[in-house]
């Protein structure tokens, strides 16, 4: 936290996470920078925790925030005040269908079939609107909020659309996590992303 005037006030560490529900699997991705300012406190920190066997959550914002709220979510504990954390929830659902909730600093949550959050999400999310063009969630009925794109055509939007991140974001870099979970599990990979 940084004091100003007397004042404690959060700090945002940057970073932005991204996920994308296909019809059996989920693509959940978040750089590895963890900055104050314009200074990068480490080029490799995980924004994902593993919340379940089939269900991670990606988190930006306030770091002590987001240890906080994982420790929380995974203990089921609860706290009566907002967490500076920006957060995007992926995993199979009960019907082995991918799903996506986005969950912001003040309780929202809406599940989507992608979102993005953090410092980079305002050049992501036009590029997934874009190319998903998911059916909006105020339809009646609701229909599934799945992407029509493949699990390897998912995989490579993603790291796409972070290559666009980290040319505009200084908050956004040095590696793209990408877990996906699909019926057979869960796997990780890492891409290298702009270092400066």
């Amino acid at each position: 936290m940084a004091r100003r005037g007397g004042d404690w006030v959060y700090e945002n560490n940057g970073g932005t996470c991204v996920a994308i529900a296909g019809a059996d699997y989920c693509v959940v991705a978040a750089d590895t920078r963890l900055s104050v300012g314009y200074n990068i406190l480490t080029r490799d920190h995980s924004k994902i925790c593993e919340l379940a066997e089939k269900c991670v959550i990606a988190s930006s914002g306030f770091q002590g925030d987001i240890k906080a709220l994982q420790k929380n979510l995974s203990a089921k504990e609860l706290r009566f005040f907002p967490y500076y954390a920006f957060n995007v929830l992926g995993g199979l659902d009960s019907e082995g269908k991918g799903c996506v909730y986005s969950y912001d600093a003040v309780g929202s949550y809406e599940r989507t079939g992608y979102s993005a959050q953090g410092t980079g999400s305002t050049l992501i999310m036009p590029v997934l609107d874009n190319q998903l063009k998911s059916p909006s969630p105020l339809l009646v009925p609701a229909r599934d909020a799945v992407t029509p794109l493949s699990e390897s055509e998912a995989v490579d939007l993603v790291k796409d659309v972070f290559a666009s991140a980290t040319e505009r974001d200084i908050y956004t870099g040095d590696k793209v996590e990408i877990v996906v979970i699909n019926k057979a599990g869960t796997r990780r990979e890492y891409i290298e992303l702009r270092k400066d």
